[in-house]
C-alpha cells in the first residue's frame, strides 16, 4: 500500500513522516482521552480497527486520488 504510485511518496519519506508525526498524534490522542471525565465505562464505545500507520496511509491515498470512504474501506478491510 505504501508504494509511490499509490501514495505519491517514497517509503523513506513515509517512514520519516511516521517517525515525526506518530509521537505527536499519540500524545494528542492521550491528552484527548484524559482531558474530560468519563461518561461510559472503560472499553465502551467504538473499536477503531486502523492503527496510526494505516490511518496515515489512508489519508495519503485519499488526498492523492480523492477516493471515497467506501473504496478506502475495501482497501484497508474495514
Amino acid at each position: 500500500m505504501a508504494e509511490y504510485r499509490i501514495t505519491g511518496l517514497s517509503s523513506d519519506v513515509i517512514g520519516e513522516l511516521i517517525a515525526e508525526v506518530g509521537p505527536l498524534w499519540h500524545e494528542q490522542h492521550q491528552a484527548r482521552l484524559t482531558a474530560r471525565s468519563r461518561q461510559r465505562a472503560v472499553g465502551a464505545g467504538a473499536k477503531h480497527r486502523l492503527v496510526f500507520v494505516d490511518r496515515l496511509l489512508a489519508t495519503l491515498v485519499s488526498l492523492r486520488h480523492g477516493t471515497t470512504h467506501d473504496v478506502l474501506a475495501c482497501w484497508f478491510g474495514v
